[in-house]
């Protein structure tokens, strides 16, 4: 059973029934968490009961929020590959490098995780139709487990996304809208049409369940490291779901008694031609303007605006991390490295991360003895028009 309580808004601190289909906060448009009865959890689940259950997100099915195991839609998404990368490790001299292979997951990325909760509730709450804006794994990601519900499905994507995400939608059946733009310019047209068609819209912390999957990712981490987290984690960074959701989970584990206090130091890594994030970050605001005329080759990476801004840049300051940009051919150089040392077929977006482990060891910013983690946040496959 779920310990779901209620909602709350990150922003006004509002509360709402967790009950019915909620978007964002009512009275100020911030996006909403979800809050559970962590006392009651802590009394009746030890950590180490972890270990007899099967081996994917439903693991942790007391902190997630479908309440019926009937409406768990599930493909076998979790607890993916924590791999030691000893070939990383020579290269650079350094000890302790992990690969977190999010590529393992249905439909090839992370988005995998996020999207069974998200449709799972929503399908669980009465939703009849799902929209969903992105620029392809959120996409497809939905659009599985859409198919797996018997729902409607909708997405919208940029009209210049690769064809493979778009084949990939259509084989699950959903209706793929192509817009001219960028994801922000799709999650106009996504809303827009869902309150015309009464569809029930997904997009990335505009609704509070996505966020539920993603922090899976910090509950392995803990659990695949015998409950002591990393001490510093590179993370590709779009809209940011899986750092809020990651860092929600450190709290939770905390406050159940599975961790300590401390905290790993994170990275928001960002394009060059698209860093909206990193900018505001440097410039020490806490909100993040849009940003012009965004460009990178790292689909995940093209989000001009992402609306969880403030919360992801209070994460960073939090935790003392930090925020860098990497270009796009670096972002190939370190996919090919990765490829070639660890035998793992990586995104652009996880070339980034190694990138820039490089770029803050340089600097002393990452010191010898520290525990990296560089997330995976989808296969190469989903990419490979890139090395054509």
């Amino acid at each position: 059973m779920t310990y779901l309580s209620f909602l709350k808004c990150t922003a006004c601190q509002k509360q709402y029934d967790p009950e019915q289909l909620w978007n964002l906060c009512a009275d100020c448009a911030k996006p909403l968490l979800a809050e559970y009865e962590l006392d009651l959890i802590d009394q009746k689940l030890p950590r180490n009961e972890l270990r007899k259950r099967d081996q994917n997100i439903w693991r942790y099915k007391e902190l997630l929020p479908v309440r019926k195991v009937a409406n768990r839609l599930s493909l076998g998404e979790g607890w993916t590959p924590l791999i030691r990368a000893e070939k990383l490790e020579k290269m650079f001299d350094f000890t302790q490098i992990y690969i977190k292979d999010e590529g393992m997951n249905p439909t090839g990325s992370f988005k995998a995780r996020g999207l069974s909760v998200a449709v799972s509730r929503a399908w669980e709450l009465g939703a009849k139709a799902l929209s969903i804006p992105s620029a392809g794994n959120a996409a497809g990601a939905m659009s599985a487990y859409a198919a797996l519900a018997g729902l409607p499905a909708h997405v919208y994507m940029p009209r210049d996304v690769p064809e493979n995400f778009i084949a990939e939608c259509k084989a699950y059946g959903a209706q793929v809208n192509l817009v001219d733009g960028l994801i922000n310019d799709c999650g106009k047209q996504s809303l827009n049409d869902a309150i015309k068609y009464g569809r029930f819209d997904l997009s990335t912390l505009k609704e509070p369940y996505r966020v539920e999957g993603k922090k899976t990712m910090g509950y392995e981490l803990a659990e695949q490291l015998d409950w002591n987290l990393p001490d510093i984690i590179i993370y590709p960074t779009g809209g940011g779901t899986g750092l809020v959701g990651m860092w929600k989970a450190f709290d939770e584990m905390q406050k159940l008694g599975w961790i300590g206090d401390s905290r790993p130091r994170m990275v928001c890594v960002q394009a060059s031609g698209c860093a909206p994030l990193v900018r505001a970050f440097k410039e020490h605001r806490n909100f993040a303007e849009p940003w012009p005329n965004a460009q990178t080759n790292a689909e995940g990476l093209r989000v001009p605006h992402a609306i969880g801004d403030f919360i992801i840049l209070d994460i960073l300051r939090k935790s003392r991390g930090t925020a860098i940009t990497i270009s796009d051919e670096e972002m190939m150089d370190g996919a090919n490295i990765i490829g070639k040392t660890q035998g793992l077929f990586v995104s652009p977006e996880t070339g980034a991360t190694l990138v820039a482990f490089q770029k803050l060891r340089k600097k002393g910013w990452i010191k010898e003895g520290n525990r990296v983690v560089l997330f995976n946040t989808g296969s190469g496959y989903k990419y490979s028009h890139l090395w054509g």
